[in-house]
């Protein structure tokens, strides 16, 4: 179990120290469970109430908060970025071990670092590169001409098809696709003709794509997630789609095809995005909404009908499929008058 004083952790997160700088703190926890070794934090003023209580071994604050309290703190203007710097202190997942597996099977046109760690049953295809550092789970599967940079993370029962390029310090969760096809068809005659999907996929660093998401290679062109981005589990990116700097798509959204988001956008659960629109930098989509044209202004959008009794519910969308005759009805007498 690590252990590190206040004053380490000051200094890894930036802080400041108030109180007994010397206190060993071996974990992180809630104000309501952490012991007297454990640091905790408050960054929602909803919790406030629990911070005199607490019995943490020290609080990550900012100075307004310190009034009333009398124990050990670190003091930030942002101590929810001190909780996810100190986070790092105390990562408890395993480390992989420099070297390829004997089950794995590398091609011998492969090019893999000697300090990246290839897993258990994991396929590494012709002219593949894995740079310095990074893990490549078991059982994933690279395909043929991919790139990837230094210290990604890729986890178990990946699947990354060929022609893909990631960045450094990437991550991807279990069970996620990168460079499936795109969903490509004509139609003729009453059946789907196949189209092809040529283009791949170009991921930036630093992105990080959760458990069980799908990004599909593009048509002609690649698919791009610029750097910085996060996606949540259970994310669809089609093909073409540009997902610009620094953007976090929350879980079960979908974007279709060719559709361009810009940078430092939030797309909260279940968004979903037309395809072929842009949408500009600075966008904020709340839970459940649907983008069916063009967002060229920043700000916060929404769509849908708040929830009610389902009684309520069903009179009102009735209601709603009449607004337009109310309007135009609305329209003539107003002309009458």
């Amino acid at each position: 179990m690590p252990s590190y004083t206040l004053h380490d952790i000051a200094k890894h997160i930036g802080a400041n120290v108030h109180g007994e700088g010397t206190t060993e703190i071996v974990g992180l926890n809630t104000l309501q469970d952490a012991g007297s070794k454990e640091l905790s934090f408050l960054a929602n003023p909803s919790y406030r109430n629990f911070l005199i209580d607490t019995r943490a071994g020290a609080v990550i604050v900012t100075v307004d908060d310190l009034d009333g309290y009398q124990g050990n703190a670190l003091v930030m203007d942002n101590p929810y970025l001190g909780y996810a710097l100190a986070s790092s202190l105390f990562d408890c997942a395993p480390v992989s071990k420099p070297g390829v597996h004997p089950s794995a099977v590398v091609a011998d046109s492969a090019s893999v670092a000697k300090t990246a760690s290839i897993g258990p049953n994991a396929v590494i295809s012709d002219n593949v590169v894995v740079g310095e550092h990074s893990i490549i789970g078991a059982g994933t599967f690279v395909g043929n001409n991919t790139i990837l940079g230094e210290h990604c993370r890729i986890s178990a029962n990946v699947s990354i098809y060929h022609g893909v390029s990631i960045g450094d310090h990437v991550t991807v969760h279990s069970n996620t696709t990168i460079g499936a096809d795109g969903f490509g068809f004509a139609h003729h005659e009453g059946r789907w003709q196949k189209i092809y999907q040529l283009g791949g996929v170009v991921i930036g660093n630093r992105v990080e794509i959760g458990a069980c998401s799908t990004i599909d290679r593009g048509a002609l062109d690649n698919t791009v997630i610029e750097d910085g981005a996060i996606l949540d589990n259970h994310v669809q990116v089609a093909h073409n789609v540009r997902i610009g700097e620094n953007t976090a798509i929350a879980g079960c959204s979908g974007i279709s095809g060719s559709t361009v988001i810009g940078k430092n956008c939030i797309l909260a659960g279940q968004v979903g995005v037309v395809g072929h629109i842009s949408i500009c930098d600075g966008v904020h989509l709340t839970g459940g909404t649907i983008i069916s044209k063009s967002l060229n202004k920043p700000g916060s959008y929404s769509s849908g009908t708040a929830f009610s009794k389902s009684r309520e519910w069903r009179k009102n969308a009735v209601r709603f499929n009449q607004l337009d005759d109310l309007a135009q009805r609305i329209k003539q007498l107003e002309k009458k008058l």
